[in-house]
């Protein structure tokens, strides 16, 4: 039953449609199916909209059925409000709508209420202010009233749109919100500080509830001014009311910091206060981001406001987590500022960077310096109770939460060592004596009794890691290493930890950036005593700087031999052990650092690590990021284990075989790795085998994806016909000769002009490849010649005179000297021929073979002869250094290829002496001679000097 919406008065249609929603809320799939399938018919009914307007804002009806229509409503904003959408709504339709949406705000359920406003801000992102010029007007008289329901929801509303119209970029959007933004702005500053001195009052006079109230329209109002005043002026530092409402955060600021003071933790009220607090950090953050030169007059009491809560007695009791972190982030946001560095010329510095530059080193004096570094050290990079208890308790998360990626914008301890660095950095040469002198006082062992003396050392240790490339001319790190560190890792007390853990993480720090060569055999010896050490943070922060250490440049593999038995037996234990996916992961990336830097020499200890990967493998199913790990392992793996490798097939194909199959949805994470491993499997493979040839089937879908990967096929296509030629094509040519062709149909526009930008590039390859084809297919050639002729219809000797001569002409665009080599003997190879085209175009092939002479000969100079350059034996094998890969099974092959190849196996010089010779005979010394004559005197006095001697 198609419903006419049109036809039927509102409320006959709301009842068909109320009961079909009603239908579409049921668990019952029997009702709820139809119910959607009716309702999806629906969606592009005229008056199906005015229908679902009328349901929602029927407060009698059922929740959940008002709930889905809203839903609906705001879905068909998306989809069929523009007026270029297919079935797009009536001007008339959307006009009714528009006056039906605020007629009333007087939505009782919060989630509705918060639903209707997004789609009003929805349809003000498309009409606003053009086609529906009386919305604000009304948000603005409705937020006026004192009915306490249709203020906040009308207020709710506002906020939406506003935000939604902030987030438009187009230079006529931003106009628009512009002029808006100065319309209202004196009316949403009133508005808010009328809503902040009600909950102010309320709260000095006790009336948490009323107070709570207040907070929620403070809370709405200061949303709506962060919008307003962070996206709604060009030049803000210009307009007197902006600049008032931003200085005047700071005292309101101090006042709902007092508030808190009193407030019980975890309670409705205090989480509202403390989100409007972070609030007001978030306004000032945006609006140093956004409008850094505007900021400028808010430099010096951003940074006495903050530093005084953070680092002084004032923020005693009133501060919280997040608060700290958000004033840290503005600290750190002053600091780093690129509009308030001068140039190193300072003439060069505009005079708004200046002023930034002045205000900032007026502030930051050395005392204040000092106590900024003292008490991030000694205060905040202190282990608190609940980490050293979660040490305890959870040590893989513990760790997990100590590496964590980005969390030092919203997590206090990773915020708390970023500050650090940033203020490190740009002060050094202030604070580099300060944290010199605190080292100094924690000279020898500490008393394992003195917990409080432990932590402080191991905060000191974070600072001085931190720092370590600021640091690096000021401490004799191998000496500190011999005397100080390494004896503070042969502490066994259990106490002791925290320190056996930062010792090891501040080696880590060091190694790429002072560490002598030497020292290396003592740190692997610390290492492997470590990776046995009863605490597991201790042996997963060992792991880490073992990676740290393998992957620094001046990593050397003999020295790391004797020790690597033991540490991969040592490591793989851990993997065991672990159970969080994080940390499986982590460890597995070290096993594979491992196994990348020693190669082949990991043969030997891998045995443990085969068997445990396909257990591993299915236990990560629902862990994507895991098995991204395991196959990144693999890779190393295979390379690793060479030839080797084979045996490995019964896991690794299905790994690779389900990793590449587009049709499977892991592919999305696992694609990229899947064809990685693909790829060196085949390099390591030392025959192919029906399971490695059976999984090409992957490929033809993941040629017509996309380009991303086609890179890497194309390495996989070629890895297979390195590996076996015969088979692969016999199997598999036709079906990739079709992708190909489709590829290079699908080319773009864009992507043609850059093809034409390398013209000389892609006609080397033309060539190159028409020199295989007539060097060593002949008869191919000759029915290749024949097509095109038909194709072009032109005579075939023709066709064939027209391909010498572009040969000729392009000659020099091609730069390879095998390639011009090629040219030259496939060129030849048309000799001996009565062909007159052929004989035509004799100057021209000569003078690419004179060409070809003088690319290949060199004089040997034993003998004084000159020979061919390019000619190769299995003779000469060259010896890999040790810094070099041992060869794959595919480069072996590409050798013996290459051995085949008449580039490297056919002497240019004899070939064309035998050629001149053959064509000599078939026309005889008179014919011979008039040939010779087309051909300039110059080019046969050097072609007569390279044959001398035949």
């Amino acid at each position: 039953m198609l419903l006419q919406m049109v036809s039927m008065d509102l409320n006959s249609a709301s009842t068909v449609v109320l009961q079909v929603l009603t239908q579409a809320t049921s668990q019952d799939t029997a009702l709820l199916k139809p119910a959607e399938e009716q309702l999806k018919q629906w969606e592009t009914q005229p008056g199906f909209y005015s229908v679902l307007l009328n349901i929602f804002t029927n407060h009698d009806l059922d929740v959940n059925v008002r709930w889905l229509a809203v839903l609906y409503f705001k879905n068909g904003i998306d989809r069929y409000w523009r007026r270029v959408a297919p079935h797009a709504l009536s001007e008339e339709e959307k006009s009714t709508l528009r006056a039906g949406l605020i007629t009333n705000f007087n939505e009782p359920i919060n989630q509705i209420a918060t639903q209707i406003a997004v789609l009003i801000a929805k349809v003000a992102r498309l009409d606003c202010p053009r086609q529906w010029p009386e919305l604000i007007p009304i948000l603005i008289e409705s937020v006026k009233v004192q009915d306490d329901l249709r203020q906040h929801r009308a207020l709710l509303t506002f906020y939406h749109v506003t935000k939604t119209l902030a987030s438009k970029r187009l230079a006529a959007d931003r106009k628009l919100f512009s002029d808006l933004a100065s319309g209202i702005y004196n009316f949403a500053c009133s508005l808010w500080n009328h809503h902040t001195d009600t909950f102010l009052h309320h709260v000095s006079s006790g009336n948490e509830a009323a107070a709570l109230n207040s907070l929620e329209r403070t809370l709405l109002s200061l949303k709506v001014l962060r919008k307003l005043t962070v996206n709604g002026f060009v030049e803000p530092h210009r307009n007197m009311e902006v600049m008032g409402f931003l200085h005047g955060i700071f005292d309101r600021l101090k006042q709902f910091l007092e508030c808190s003071r009193n407030v019980d933790t975890d309670t409705v009220f205090r989480d509202k206060l403390e989100k409007t607090i972070i609030l007001f950090t978030k306004v000032l953050l945006d609006f140093l981001d956004q409008h850094p030169f505007s900021f400028t007059p808010l430099i010096q009491r951003s940074l006495e406001f903050s530093v005084s809560y953070v680092f002084t007695e004032v923020g005693e009791g009133v501060t919280f987590e997040r608060f700290i972190v958000q004033c840290m982030n503005l600290i750190k946001m002053i600091v780093k500022n690129y509009a308030y560095k001068p140039s190193k010329n300072f003439e060069d510095s505009s005079p708004e960077t200046l002023e930034a530059h002045k205000i900032k080193m007026a502030f930051f004096t050395y005392p204040t310096l000092t106590e900024i570094c003292r008490r991030l050290v000694s205060h905040y990079f202190l282990l608190t109770e609940e980490e050293l208890t979660m040490w305890e308790e959870d040590p893989e998360g513990f760790t997990v939460e100590e590496t964590g990626g980005d969390s030092w914008k919203y997590s206090l301890r990773p915020c708390t060592e970023v500050l650090f660095i940033d203020i490190f950095h740009e002060y050094n040469q202030t604070l580099t004596p300060v944290l010199l002198e605190m080292m100094q006082r924690l000279q020898g062992p500490t008393n394992v009794e003195d917990m409080n003396a432990l932590l402080i050392k191991d905060a000191v240790y974070n600072a001085v890691g931190l720092a370590a490339f600021e640091l690096f001319d000021s401490v004799d790190f191998d000496q500190w290493f011999k005397n100080q560190l390494l004896p503070e890792l042969q502490v066994t007390h259990n106490r002791y930890k925290p320190l056996r853990r930062r010792v090891i993480w501040l080696i880590g720090q060091w190694v790429s950036v002072k560490f002598k060569s030497d020292l290396r055999p003592m740190l692997y010896e610390a290492i492997c005593n470590l990776l046995q050490d009863q605490d597991l943070v201790v042996r997963i922060e060992t792991a880490t700087t073992l990676k740290l250490t393998v992957d620094d440049f001046e990593f050397r593999t003999d020295q790391f031999l004797p020790y690597l038995e033991t540490m991969f037996t040592l490591l793989f234990q851990l993997l065991q052990q672990v159970t969080e996916c994080d940390t499986k992961m982590h460890v597995l990336h070290v096993l594979s650092c491992v196994i990348e830097r020693v190669n082949m020499q990991i043969r030997p200890y891998v045995g443990c690590l085969v068997q445990y990967l396909p257990l591993l493998w299915k236990q990560s199913e629902e862990h994507n990021m895991l098995r991204c790990a395991i196959l990144t392992t693999l890779i190393h793996l295979v390379q690793g284990l060479g030839a080797d490798s084979k045996n490995l097939y019964p896991f690794l194909l299905p790994v690779i075989q389900l990793s590449t199959d587009v049709s499977q949805p892991p592919h999305v994470y696992l694609l990229e790795d899947g064809l990685e491993l693909w790829l060196v499997t085949l390099e390591n493979s030392p025959c192919i085998t029906p399971e490695l040839l059976r999984i090409f089937q992957n490929m033809p879908p993941l040629l017509e994806q996309s380009s991303e990967n086609l890179r890497t096929c194309f390495k996989i296509i070629n890895g297979y016909i390195f590996l076996s030629s015969t088979e692969f094509l016999q199997t598999y040519a036709a079906g990739l000769c079709q992708s190909f062709c489709e590829l290079l149909s699908d080319i773009t526009t864009e992507g043609q002009v850059q093809v034409l930008k390398r013209y000389p590039v892609v006609m080397s390859t033309y060539l190159g490849v028409m020199g295989r084809v007539l060097l060593q297919n002949t008869s191919f050639f000759s029915s290749l010649l024949t097509v095109m002729a038909h194709k072009c219809n032109q005579e075939m000797d023709q066709l064939l005179g027209n391909m010498i001569e572009m040969w000729v002409d392009r000659m020099d665009n091609i730069t390879q000297p095998e390639r011009r080599k090629l040219s030259a003997l496939a060129l030849l190879s048309l000799l001996p021929s009565d062909n007159s085209v052929i004989q035509d175009k004799f100057c021209g092939i000569i003078n690419i073979a004179v060409e070809g002479l003088h690319d290949v000969m060199t004089e040997d100079p034993e003998t004084g002869t000159h020979k061919d350059c390019m000619l190769m034996s299995h003779l000469e094998e060259p010896k890999a250094t040790e810094d070099e890969e041992p060869p794959t099974e595919q480069d072996k092959r590409k050798k013996m290829l290459a051995l085949k190849d008449p580039v490297h196996s056919v002497s240019l010089q004899q070939f064309t002496y035998e050629k001149l010779k053959a064509q000599q005979e078939l026309l005889g010394e008179q014919g011979f001679q008039s040939l010779m004559e087309t051909v300039d005197t110059e080019i046969v006095t050097q072609l007569q000097e390279f044959l001398q001697g035949f």
